[in-house]
């Protein structure tokens, strides 16, 4: 499964970018946000259809 992870803006919290990394990148990432206090939001990532 992907996810689409969205730094926020630390004043209004509006997107500022995102990416779109696999559910193992996902502890990684969050762990980093936390580390420097970013504001981040994740969802599952929107897929292709087939």
């Amino acid at each position: 499964m992907r996810f689409e992870i969205l730094r926020l803006d630390d004043i209004d919290g509006t997107p500022v970018d995102s990416t779109v990394v696999d559910a193992a990148s996902v502890n990684r990432i969050v762990q980093q946000a936390a580390a420097i206090g970013q504001r981040i939001w994740i969802r599952p990532a929107e897929t292709a259809a087939s």
